[in-house]
């Protein structure tokens, strides 16, 4: 945060600007928010509040120079973002023009017990999941031994009685969940460790795997779920008969894809929308982004990527003054 002051301090002077208004993220608990906020009213300018996932979408649209007007299916994939329903966000899909945007499907919420102790281990997430699709904890499977009995114990309790469980749509916290659930990282020393681990375990097999054999059920109307319960029960199931975890992380990735796919084609089926924008963290994984711009090219959409801002959150400073910018000008 110091180091952000004294950016922008040097900054103004540099460049002798004079600010019109302030930018911030919407998460009221965010350092650099509540100093955004202290900066405008000093000040005496404008703040406006920008949901993370609006800012990820705003970010490719601004890099991809798209005309005032022109909407887009935007895929935004991250690990945390505060969402306007209190929940934390990650697997979103928006319409957006660059200054109106529309939630119009999501990953299925699901529990994250305690927050960042569920980032820093994901087993905890991957037993959150298996609790909130009704799938037993098995000794048997990888995240349960990785964790002791009395934690078990613990979280149960927790998740029971929904102590300190934030709901979660988030797409990095599904790669945590499925990388522990099949014994490939349950503590991460970094962020996106255990995700990364996955991609590259998936990659060498890739090709090899039936593109179809895991599922995401794409289900809703008026605003799109994708559901995890199927893909579970058959990584569950291929644990059981000892399934190399190498071919359960591919045909993760591709279901992941797949999901995709299905719900930019219902969306366009609605909205005669041909054009699909992928951002967010999730998509600093090249095997899916590759597969997932396949699928939505051969489905007839074009593609929108990142080559020059980054999919993750360096991106979001470009994508919340984009969006402030074409809403008020």
């Amino acid at each position: 945060l110091n180091a952000m002051k004294r950016s922008v301090d040097h900054f103004l002077r540099l460049f002798r600007v004079d600010l019109e208004a302030v930018c911030a993220d919407l998460h009221p608990d965010c350092l650099s928010g509540q100093w955004a906020a202290s900066l405008a009213k000093t000040l005496g300018i404008p703040l406006f509040r920008v949901q993370h996932h609006i800012a990820h979408i705003a970010s490719l649209i601004a890099e991809h120079r798209l005309p005032l007007g022109q909407r887009i299916i935007g895929c935004c994939f991250d690990g945390t973002g505060y969402g306007t329903d209190g929940a934390i966000w990650g697997g979103e899909f928006m319409v957006s023009d660059g200054v109106t945007f529309e939630r119009i499907g999501h990953v299925e919420y699901a529990p994250l017990p305690g927050g960042d102790a569920s980032i820093r281990r994901p087993y905890r997430t991957a037993l959150a999941q298996l609790w909130a699709h009704k799938i037993a904890w098995d000794q048997e499977l990888p995240c349960v031994a990785a964790s002791s009995s009395s934690e078990r114990r613990l979280l149960r309790q927790q998740l029971d009685k929904d102590i300190n469980c934030v709901a979660t749509s988030s797409m990095g916290r599904l790669f945590d969940a499925v990388a522990s659930l099949i014994g490939v990282r349950h503590q991460v020393k970094y962020e996106a460790q255990a995700a990364m681990e996955i991609e590259a375990i998936a990659e060498s097999v890739i090709d090899k795997v039936d593109p179809c054999a895991y599922s995401l059920a794409v289900v809703g109307d008026t605003v799109i779920e994708v559901s995890c319960d199927q893909l579970l029960r058959q990584i569950c199931r291929d644990l059981e008969s000892g399934v190399d975890r190498t071919i359960m992380a591919a045909q993760f990735h591709h279901a992941v894809a797949n999901a995709v796919t299905a719900v930019c084609q219902l969306v366009r089926n609605e909205q005669v929308l041909s054009t699909v924008g992928l951002t967010g963290g999730v998509f600093q994984n090249v095997l899916l982004q590759q597969l997932t711009k396949a699928r939505l090219t051969e489905s007839g959409f074009d593609v929108l990527t990142h080559s020059i801002v980054p999919p993750n959150d360096g991106g979001i400073a470009l994508g919340q003054a984009f969006s402030v910018c074409r809403s008020i000008r």
